[in-house]
Protein backbone atom coordinates (compact mmCIF):
# COMPACT_ATOMS: atom_id res chain seq x y z
CA UNK A 1 0.00 0.00 0.00
CA UNK A 2 0.99 3.50 -0.70
CA UNK A 3 0.86 6.50 1.52
CA UNK A 4 -0.20 9.61 -0.38
CA UNK A 5 1.53 12.72 1.17
CA UNK A 6 -0.77 14.99 2.89
CA UNK A 7 -1.26 18.97 1.53
CA UNK A 8 0.96 21.88 3.17
CA UNK A 9 -0.62 24.94 4.06
CA UNK A 10 1.35 28.13 3.72
CA UNK A 11 1.51 28.45 7.61
CA UNK A 12 2.83 25.09 7.58
CA UNK A 13 5.43 25.64 4.70
CA UNK A 14 6.63 28.78 6.86
CA UNK A 15 7.14 26.68 10.38
CA UNK A 16 9.03 23.91 7.91
CA UNK A 17 11.30 26.17 6.72
CA UNK A 18 10.98 28.97 9.59
CA UNK A 19 10.49 31.91 8.12
CA UNK A 20 7.56 34.41 7.86
CA UNK A 21 4.78 33.84 5.67
CA UNK A 22 5.33 36.79 3.67
CA UNK A 23 8.25 35.26 2.75
CA UNK A 24 6.85 32.26 1.33
CA UNK A 25 4.11 34.73 -0.49
CA UNK A 26 6.95 36.36 -1.98
CA UNK A 27 8.72 33.03 -3.47
CA UNK A 28 4.94 32.29 -4.57
CA UNK A 29 4.50 35.57 -6.56
CA UNK A 30 8.11 35.29 -7.92
CA UNK A 31 7.16 31.77 -9.33
CA UNK A 32 9.95 30.25 -7.66
CA UNK A 33 8.01 27.95 -4.86
CA UNK A 34 6.88 25.47 -6.22
CA UNK A 35 2.95 25.53 -5.27
CA UNK A 36 -0.70 24.56 -6.40
CA UNK A 37 -3.34 27.30 -5.92
CA UNK A 38 -6.86 24.99 -5.09
CA UNK A 39 -9.65 27.50 -4.98
CA UNK A 40 -8.37 30.78 -2.87
CA UNK A 41 -5.66 28.70 -1.34
CA UNK A 42 -2.30 27.93 -2.14
CA UNK A 43 -1.30 24.04 -0.90
CA UNK A 44 2.17 22.45 -1.15
CA UNK A 45 4.23 19.25 -1.29
CA UNK A 46 6.85 19.37 1.74
CA UNK A 47 8.94 17.29 -0.66
CA UNK A 48 8.45 19.71 -3.21
CA UNK A 49 9.22 22.81 -1.22
CA UNK A 50 12.98 20.59 0.16
CA UNK A 51 14.00 19.79 -3.13
CA UNK A 52 13.69 23.75 -4.54
CA UNK A 53 15.42 24.62 -0.90
CA UNK A 54 17.83 21.96 -1.76
CA UNK A 55 18.49 23.38 -5.30
CA UNK A 56 19.46 26.96 -4.41
CA UNK A 57 15.58 28.18 -4.78
CA UNK A 58 15.51 30.47 -1.45
CA UNK A 59 18.93 31.92 -1.82
CA UNK A 60 19.06 35.85 -2.78
CA UNK A 61 15.28 36.74 -1.65
CA UNK A 62 15.92 38.52 1.46
CA UNK A 63 15.34 42.01 -0.69
CA UNK A 64 18.52 43.57 0.95
CA UNK A 65 21.34 43.17 2.44
CA UNK A 66 24.75 43.19 0.78
CA UNK A 67 23.94 41.90 -2.59
CA UNK A 68 25.81 44.74 -4.14
CA UNK A 69 29.55 45.23 -4.63
CA UNK A 70 31.52 48.55 -5.76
Amino acid sequence: MTTTEPWASVEDVAKHLGVAKDSVYRWIEARKLPAHRIGRLWKFKLSEVDEWVRAGGAQDEDGGGQQSKR
